[in-house]
């Protein structure tokens, strides 16, 4: 159980740690204007990932769905 545990919060820290790195990356540089501009791209299409969790919502559901009917029957 601890296992399964420290997956899922590996998981979650890696997301959010991504997540803030990508927000950092797009803010206004306060470097000032003397030094070399450096672009930063982002870590993560995030785009690709809502696409990919709304599917796996849809996955999951219907999953349930087929399994809660089964038992019901």
């Amino acid at each position: 159980m601890r296992m399964l545990f420290g997956i899922i919060l590996g998981m979650a820290l890696t997301v959010c740690v991504a997540f803030i790195a990508d927000s950092m990356a797009n803010a206004p540089s306060t470097t000032g204007t003397g030094s070399a501009a450096v672009e930063h791209r982002q870590m993560v299409n995030w785009d690709v990932v809502g696409a990919n969790m709304r599917i796996a919502r849809e996955r999951i559901l219907a999953t349930w769905t087929r399994v809660s009917n089964k038992f019901a029957s």
